[in-house]
């Protein structure tokens, strides 16, 4: 129910740019003043209470104030397997700082629960970088401006301040620097797959080897910021044995620099999307064409496991300050299982499913939560075309309407703490849940119950277009069974994935999906020992 926003200064927020303009919220009573530095704006002097994160209270539309004293622009994060959030790199101060916080008891009802930070943690400046979970609960840290290597965290050690050298960065650099912010996955053999500019490798990391080389996307038009696009991890069916990742929109070689100088040029953003099954032997990308360009959209997997929104962004120039000039509005559903030319639909630019406010450069798509925009290098509220915007709102898909509820799954949370629910790998775990229109029993079946699947989603991070650590499984529905004497209601037992590479350790959202309308979810922790 709480959202934690962080400063990302790069290129735009509505939480950020701080170093140049004061944040709107206070800091809370008791907390510590900003640092005092040498090379610190005037905004950040001992006497400053701005403060450059918040926790957002979604239920009670309410900011609590978080404390974070060193730059987290263009930073990247995940979440360790005990829920905490580990962010990591930034700009300036904050380059290779790494700072926590934790999940508050899973509660989140501590008050004074916020950001601890830890100087020179890292080995390398980490600025435009990407961060991937492992199967042991580390992070894997790659990339960043003029970075050509990867690095872990946490450390063996406090001796450990070694960096692995990865020349495929380097390679893909161009004049552009459009290697930053790479797609990173995690491949269903352990090994991760990472897309910079527009090809691909899967690399070994435990042995530092490329195991196998992608194709060239299309043309070769760049697809990483700052020619954001975006991309997934398809969502992975019960024991997978394939896997494959969709890239889609960016802008064309050369835009970046196109919108720069007195009179720029707003190239249009690319319409292509590539979709490849990174599994295979012989890999090749098949080609497919969204409805609209876009540059800087988020893809985000819908927790039914049948659709993928592509949302936010611009349909000409690229990410930056003051590149781009035409917001796309529209957000666009992608079905993965509908045959070619059948699987995406464009969605209604107003109303209860689309927005009418530019979404550009940076802006965050979180559990279908939209918000922040701004193009300039400062806050700029006035006298522009695109002022920065620090709104929020929710997007609602289809199966979120009320005309659903009655097909609608409800939990009955096997918590009675609410607390969530700790499984060990290979486990099985009952559901039990309701479904409205099924109490309505009519004689040879339930009505109002369809196809029931069950869902599992990791938390994200989501900045510049990418969302790390985004993974959404299907679990294994072994048994679904009515209870006996409570109409509408039924035991759904499921088996949690085997290994800590379908699912690296931490904490999922788990989903009961009747057809393709979903359940609130559930906190389910998954951990090797119990």
């Amino acid at each position: 129910n709480r959202v934690g926003l962080a400063a990302a200064t790069c290129p735009s927020r509505p939480w950020r740019k701080v170093e140049h303009s004061p944040s709107s919220v206070s800091r809370r009573a008791g907390a510590a003043a900003c640092r005092s530095r040498p090379w610190r704006k005037a905004q950040h002097s001992p006497n400053s209470v701005s403060r450059r994160a918040a926790e957002y209270d979604v239920a009670a539309n309410a900011f609590r104030p978080l404390s974070i004293f060193t730059d987290t622009s263009c930073s990247s994060a995940t979440v360790a397997p005990d829920g905490t959030l580990v962010q990591t790199g930034g700009w300036n101060d904050g380059f290779r700082n790494a700072r926590t916080m934790p999940a508050c008891g899973g509660t989140g009802d501590d008050k004074s629960c916020d950001w601890s930070e830890k100087q020179d943690a890292l080995a390398a400046n980490r600025w435009y970088a990407t961060n991937q979970i492992l199967h042991d609960g580390r992070a894997f840290i790659v990339g960043g401006r003029r970075q050509f290597n990867y690095e872990f965290y946490p450390k063996a050690g406090p001796s450990d301040t070694s960096v692995v050298q990865m020349s495929f960065l380097a390679r893909t650099k161009d004049p552009e620097e459009n290697n930053l912010y790479p797609f990173v996955h995690l491949n269903i053999d352990g090994n991760l797959f990472i897309f910079s500019n527009n090809r691909a490798v899967l690399l070994d990391y435990k042995s530092n080897r490329i195991v196998r080389t992608y194709p060239v996307l299309g043309d070769g038009d760049p697809r990483n910021y700052p020619s954001s696009g975006s991309s997934v991890l398809l969502p992975l069916k019960p024991n997978p044995t394939e896997a494959e990742v969709l890239v889609c929109g960016g802008a064309s070689a050369g835009s970046y620099n196109s919108t720069k100088g007195g009179a720029g040029t707003f190239v249009p953003a690319l319409t292509t999307c590539g979709r490849i099954k990174i599994t295979d032997a012989a890999p090749a990308w098949v080609i497919e064409t969204m409805p609209s360009p876009r540059v800087m959209g988020d893809m985000i997997l819908l927790p039914n496991g049948a659709e993928v929104a592509i949302i936010n962004g611009a349909a000409d120039g690229t990410a930056g300050w003051e590149s781009a000039k035409t917001p796309a509005y529209a957000p666009v559903v992608y079905r993965p299982d509908h045959s070619p030319g059948d699987r995406f639909e464009e969605q209604t630019a107003t109303g209860v499913r689309g927005y009418t406010t530019p979404r550009w450069c940076s802006s965050a798509t979180a559990a279908l939560l939209v918000g922040g925009s701004n193009p300039h290098a400062y806050y700029n509220f006035s006298n522009v075309q695109f002022p920065t915007d620090l709104s929020l709102e929710a997007f609602s898909p289809e199966y979120l309407d009320a005309s659903n509820d009655m097909l609608r799954p409800r939990i009955l949370d096997p918590s009675p703490t609410g607390a969530p629910t700790s499984v060990a790998y290979g486990a099985t775990m009952t559901l039990q849940f309701s479904v409205p229109a099924s109490a309505r029993r009519r004689r040879g079946g339930a009505a109002g119950l369809g196809d029931v699947s069950v869902t599992m989603l990791a938390p994200s991070f989501t900045t510049h277009s990418f969302a790390m650590n985004q993974r959404l499984l299907f679990l294994d529905v072994t048994k679904n069974v009515a209870v006996r004497g409570r109409a509408g209601t039924f035991n759904a037992s499921v088996t949690m994935p085997a290994t800590a590479v379908l699912a690296p350790p931490g904490y999922y959202m788990v989903f009961v999906v009747n057809g393709h309308i979903l359940s609130e979810g559930i906190w389910v922790q998954i951990q090797t020992h119990q």
